[in-house]
């Protein structure tokens, strides 16, 4: 019985691990290596009209994924964003086709890349170049 007990506890512990993300996760493949980006989802008209609006912060690490229903040359503005913000475009195919680094908060200029894309993946400002994230990169998503 304590073994029965000691082999649950050990798969429980392994299932938990850092390697092992839960909950939805983009993974890029950047010429560095892979960074794992934890991610919250927008992808109703509500989540998607208000994304990072009134934030305080984000941490290294996470960002918000939007997740569009088709692609486009999708523009953001950071109206009621307190913070800066890296934009990385991704298109249906998982390929970064653009980034806007460091997009200057409250801000109402647009902000796109000139290119269609069929998710934007927003993170702290400067984590793009602090990763070595890149155009050209693969992103997997999971867990949407």
């Amino acid at each position: 019985m304590q073994i029965a007990k000691a082999l649950i506890l050990l798969v429980l512990f392994a299932a938990c691990g850092p390697n092992r993300p839960t909950g939805p996760n983009a993974r890029i493949h950047s010429a560095r290596g892979q960074v794992d980006v934890t991610l919250e989802v927008a992808n109703t008209p509500a989540t998607l009209q208000r994304g990072l609006m009134f934030r305080q912060s984000l941490a290294d690490g996470h960002g918000m994924l939007f997740v569009f229903a088709q692609d486009s040359d999708h523009e953001f503005w950071m109206k009621n964003t307190y913070i800066s913000l890296d934009l990385i475009y991704i298109a249906a195919d998982g390929q970064i086709v653009g980034i806007h680094p460091n997009a200057t908060p409250l801000s109402e200029a647009g902000i796109s890349v000139g290119r269609q894309s069929r998710y934007v993946l927003e993170v702290p400002g400067g984590y793009a170049a602090r990763q070595g994230i890149a155009a050209g990169d693969r992103v997997e998503l999971s867990g949407l």
